[in-house]
């Protein structure tokens, strides 16, 4: 019995899926874990930090960008 095996080595690229669900946007206060909630937009997760540091003169935050990709094979032009 011969088996034959073909690979194909292809190379992929991702790119924004922008199909689904839009990017959500968060904010995360570095000093007492609060969180802005998200949001679909990035202007509310970044009011709600800087009137977190205003109340409370927290100043380092995490941005947190949750976006989908969708990996898709490079065809060869020959």
């Amino acid at each position: 019995m011969v088996v034959k095996a073909i690979y194909r080595f292809v190379d992929w690229v991702l790119q924004l899926d922008t199909s689904g669900s839009p990017p959500i946007f968060e904010m995360k206060c570095m000093k007492c874990d609060a969180v802005s909630g998200a949001f679909e937009d990035p202007a509310p997760a970044q009011n709600w930090a800087l009137k977190h540091a205003g109340r409370e003169g927290h100043t380092l935050f995490q941005a947190v960008n949750l976006s989908y990709f969708r990996a898709t094979a490079v065809e060869e032009t020959r």
